[in-house]
């Protein structure tokens, strides 16, 4: 059998296999209103044909833990209960066809409020369905977004308290995963590097402070969420920048109290909290930073980053790279990537008998 194809267990749950779907915004539920951040068809079919196409474990796009924690008015929320029935439908499909259901769970700080991306992406105020960002710091993400408000330690807290809200509606949803959003320049990514993190409290100056939001959140929701489900937390490697940023070194350190804390396993990406860096984008770019985390930590990794063809992925996994390989725009191209991979590596992945004629 060939690693791609072989079956994952993390805690008493087992993923059929190592081809999983990255989280990406679709940007496509209500703004406003009763429907507001409510997963609607779009998005049952986006999932649903992922599924059918033989891909193990999908983790639904950033879902937001409160209205103000979405990085667009379009995005999905997971703070109420009519979110959590219109998800049921999702998660109920996903398993029917043996892939596993895993749910991001993401504030989007003071990179909040922004448009859809075909709509130019800018920043959105409370004029046109926006409302004020916050962040670690009064910090704006860069020239022309607006200046966050620095959150206190009570509010904080409250943050806190939302991600294992949203983590009690995710399980209630279904949901047999959950990521912690922790990457792309987003709320706990902000925290994390002393680029966007300018506190002289508990939460800023050292790496101890830094992290600290990031563990209260994972320990919160590993105390709602059942012990024999995984927890997984996604985090950006680099911010790219040559000082004063999150690096490679930090990633490592904090991968083992990550662990420490209950995080079965980094899904690691890098980049999204500094504007106008350089990033030198090819085929597995990122492949290296999950590479090191494995070798240096007992912490179990996926990698995700331009990972397009099956031999490729087939090797990252083989040389042990990574545990699993996630796929992004390539699972939006062809949604039956699994398929297409299990024909190219002479391996078998779940078909469902109305597309056994393609086999």
């Amino acid at each position: 059998m060939t690693s791609l194809f072989q079956p994952f267990t993390l805690r008493e749950l087992t993923v059929p296999n190592r081809i999983w779907m990255a989280p990406m915004c679709q940007y496509s539920a209500e703004p406003c209103g009763p429907e507001a951040g409510v997963p609607q068809d779009w998005h049952f079919a986006h999932y649903a044909a992922r599924a059918t196409g033989g891909t193990g474990l999908i983790l639904v796009e950033a879902t937001a833990v409160s209205p103000e924690g979405r990085i667009s008015p379009a995005d999905l929320g997971i703070w109420n209960d009519t979110q959590v029935d219109a998800f049921r439908r999702i998660t109920a499909f996903l398993k029917s066809q043996g892939t596993v259901a895993g749910i991001q769970l993401a504030h989007a700080g003071r990179k909040a409020s922004t448009d859809r991306p075909w709509r130019g992406g800018e920043p959105v105020g409370p004029e046109t369905e926006g409302w004020q960002p916050v962040g670690p710091s009064p910090v704006p993400f860069k020239d022309g977004h607006p200046v966050p408000d620095e959150l206190s330690v009570e509010q904080i807290r409250e943050i806190v308290g939302q991600f294992a809200d949203a983590a009690r509606r995710a399980l209630a949803a279904g949901f047999q995963v959950a990521e912690v959003h922790g990457a792309h320049g987003y709320l706990i990514g902000e925290f994390l590097s002393p680029h966007s993190n300018r506190r002289t409290d508990e939460y800023g100056g050292s790496f101890d402070n830094r992290v600290r939001f990031a563990l209260e959140v994972v320990d919160a929701i590993r105390a709602v969420w059942p012990e024999e489900l995984p927890l997984f937390f996604r985090i950006s490697a680099t911010d790219w920048l040559e000082e004063n940023g999150w690096d490679g070194d930090d990633t490592v350190r904090f991968a083992t109290l990550l662990q420490e804390h209950g995080v079965d396993l980094l899904d690691v990406s890098t980049g999204g909290n500094a504007s106008g860096v350089r990033i030198p984008v090819g085929p597995g770019y990122q492949v290296p930073f999950a590479a090191r985390v494995k070798a240096e930590t007992s912490l179990p990794v996926a990698a995700v980053g331009l990972i397009t063809e099956a031999a490729q992925a087939e090797k990252i996994l083989a040389n042990g790279e990574a545990d699993a390989v996630l796929l992004g725009r390539e699972l939006l191209r062809d949604p039956s990537w699994a398929r297409r991979a299990a024909r190219e590596l002479d391996a078998e992945v779940a078909t469902p008998n109305q597309y056994s004629w393609a086999i």
